[in-house]
């Protein structure tokens, strides 16, 4: 089995991790996240530290046809945004979101100090994600990953070469 070393993992900050097309990018910048499972050869399943950066947000309100999410909050304070509600997640606490499931979510830094997450989340082959408050829609399969807007417009890829995975 092999046993990693996470300082020894690389660091995807702000948009190395999550390339939303302009404006959606904007405060989905602040934060940085390692990947232990890929650092450890996962394939079923992905695994994240993230560490959300005051003011931040861990990426576009949006939910999963395929793909379950899981949320533990290692240190910190973030608040989870979903569909009609707001609650604040500390230290401790846990949410999910089974996949196609409706329930739209990201979670939002408001305090002063960074947030440590743990982030566990399936691997589909492939994979749609719906975004109800923006003019955005995310698919992955076998031909690539692409950002379009709903009507199915993409979105340029140089704006959009990346995962919507958070």
């Amino acid at each position: 089995m092999p046993v990693i070393n996470i300082s020894d993992l690389p660091v995807n900050k702000g948009s190395d991790g999550i390339s939303y097309p302009a404006p959606f990018d904007k405060d989905c910048d602040l934060f940085e996240a390692v990947s232990l499972g890929d650092g450890i050869g996962l394939t079923q399943f992905g695994v994240n530290i993230e560490k959300l950066l005051p003011g931040g947000m861990s990426s576009q309100r949006h939910w999963h046809e395929n793909e379950d999410e899981f949320l533990y909050v290692l240190t910190g304070k973030v608040v989870l945004v979903e569909n009609d509600s707001e609650t604040i997640l500390s230290e401790g606490q846990a949410a999910g979101w089974k996949a196609g499931e409706p329930t739209a979510h990201h979670l939002i830094n408001r305090s002063d100090e960074p947030a440590f997450l743990l982030i566990v989340g399936t691997r589909a082959d492939s994979e749609t994600v719906h975004y109800p408050d923006i003019d955005l829609h995310y698919v992955r399969n076998n031909d690539g990953r692409v950002f379009s807007q709903k009507d199915g417009t993409p979105y340029p890829e140089e704006e959009a070469d990346a995962d919507a995975e958070n």
